[in-house]
């Protein structure tokens, strides 16, 4: 009787360990949404900024962001034409970098990749298209795989920009081939596990999001001019919704709330173009346009969805725009701070400027106010990496420099 009771708890033991959420690093937060968790924060900024904990210069060429483990995090560059993948402990140490392969050089230098760290894992994707699998510890290289040789795909013009999605044994990869669009491939070996047609079209610069709707788990992402939705456990396509943007870049991430996601891109001069929100079925296996907002552009500074609002600004107008959820109308328009990319934590907006300052924003459906700002003091070129808040600290990569900020209170 002892035995089995014993081999009971045993049992209930392994069942325990092997259902506890498994902790993820990815793009743009928990959720690919912008929002990361955290409490008392700063709510304010002295005029210089928070206090910088430590950086980094050297990078190289980039345009991506940290995954963050356990105990360090990651970052790529590109110091000549060459990626690199780079480990740094919380104290900012170098502990360990590896070249990973060329790195896209041909236009907009740089690694385009925010690193994807789950179970010791962690996975990229270069500008040329290799997936790659490294261990977290050591540096050491699991798996890669040039994902366009493999499926038949031929690069975009500013290379491939997907940051990797990963979900229990699957890495997410979209290579774009006519046959081979959408790929799921085993994340501890690189085989293939399956392969989607998709829209049959080339790829564009989106990284796509998992949706979890009533009993169907979709996998949705942007193609060179379409919305896809595609069943992540068998890679059935599903619906295609007509999307366009006159370079087919469409970089941001969409968002799923409540059976509705919302895509937008930048103007391609068309009745399909701007910012969008769809309507799933109620068994994701359908999807209809809900409403289409043609005024309200973005070409890649992410979104932000809050208390039935959207905010977010376009890539070359010095303006922010708030936005009805339900109905796409605009509230109002900001001019108050540059536009560029923006995360949510602890109920304010960060705000980085693609002239490289850094805001601390409170907005609702009312009013857009600007609390605090200052200027980016190192890096070189584009300020386009989205900021990363993790533990009390703020992210901010300006190419070749990381910056750490301080912005938990004391």
């Amino acid at each position: 009787m002892k035995n089995i009771t014993l081999l009971s708890f045993l049992i209930i033991c392994i069942i325990n360990a092997c259902t506890e959420p498994v902790s993820i690093s990815q793009w743009r937060g928990p959720n690919r949404d912008g929002i990361y968790p955290g409490s008392n924060l700063l709510g304010t900024w002295p005029e210089n900024g928070p206090e910088m904990i430590w950086s980094y210069e050297g990078l190289g060429a980039g345009h991506g962001n940290v995954g963050i483990g356990d105990n360090s995090l990651f970052i790529c560059g590109m110091p000549d034409t060459t990626g690199v993948l780079y480990a740094f402990n919380f104290a900012g140490d170098l502990l360990w970098k590896t070249e990973y392969g060329e790195e896209w050089h041909q236009n907009y230098h740089g690694s385009r990749t925010t690193p994807t760290v789950i179970d010791g894992l962690v996975y990229l994707e270069s500008g040329q298209g290799v997936v790659y699998c490294y261990e977290e510890n050591s540096g050491n290289l699991v798996w890669s795989l040039d994902i366009l040789k493999k499926f038949s795909a031929e690069n975009i013009q500013w290379g491939m920009a997907e940051s990797l999605l990963v979900d229990g044994d699957l890495v997410f990869c979209t290579p774009g081939g006519p046959e081979n669009n959408v790929v799921a491939l085993n994340r501890f070996d690189g085989s293939t596990v399956w392969t989607s047609k998709g829209s049959g079209q080339p790829a564009a610069y989106c990284s796509p999001i998992l949706v979890e709707h009533n009993n169907t788990k979709l996998l949705v992402t942007m193609r060179a001019e379409s919305i896809i939705g595609i069943d992540a456990t068998s890679g059935e396509s599903l619906w295609i919704i007509e999307h366009q943007q006159s370079n087919k870049i469409h970089a941001n991430t969409p968002i799923y709330k409540d059976g509705k996601i919302l895509c937008s891109s930048a103007s391609a001069k068309s009745d399909l173009d701007g910012t969008v929100q769809i309507v799933l079925s109620e068994d994701g296996k359908n999807a209809e346009v809900k409403w289409r907002n043609q005024k309200v552009t973005n070409l890649m500074n992410g979104f932000i969805f809050k208390d039935g609002y959207l905010y977010s600004s376009p890539y070359n107008k010095s303006i922010w725009h708030c936005l009805d959820w339900e109905t796409g109308e605009i509230q109002y328009t900001s001019d108050a701070f540059d536009s560029g990319p923006v995360i949510y934590a602890d109920g304010l907006f960060y705000c980085y400027s693609h002239k490289g300052e850094m805001a601390l924003v409170k907005a609702d459906q009312k009013s857009f106010n600007v609390i605090s700002t200052f200027t980016v003091p190192l890096g070189t070129k584009e300020h386009w990496a989205h900021p990363v808040i993790d533990d009390g600290r703020l992210y901010i990569r300006h190419g070749d420099a990381l910056m750490v900020y301080k912005i938990a209170e004391k």
